[in-house]
């Protein structure tokens, strides 16, 4: 994006991840999952996963989303498809 967008276009954009950004804070307020313990499962995951697969580390997403009453973490974890797995 160049500065001249990010100066004077894309409210929106702002306005999207703002809400998206209080979803997650309530999200983890209802669950009651500080996200310091996201950050600690996330690493977690990392460490199991890439012992046995190659996978790419810097690009590994985990949330936690709610649906209705039900919360759900979720990990996407992108393997990295030009190192041979490990197992």
């Amino acid at each position: 994006m160049s500065w001249f967008n990010k100066l004077f276009g894309e409210k929106e954009a702002s306005g999207a991840v703002a809400k998206q950004r209080l979803q997650m804070v309530l999200i983890h307020d209802r669950s009651e999952v500080s996200p310091g313990l996201i950050e600690q499962i996330k690493d977690d995951i990392i460490r199991v996963i890439a012992s046995r697969l190659a996978i790419d580390e810097e690009h590994v997403k985990i949330d936690l989303t709610q649906s209705g009453r039900e919360s759900y973490l979720m990990a996407e974890i992108p393997l990295d498809t030009k190192a041979r797995s490990r197992a």
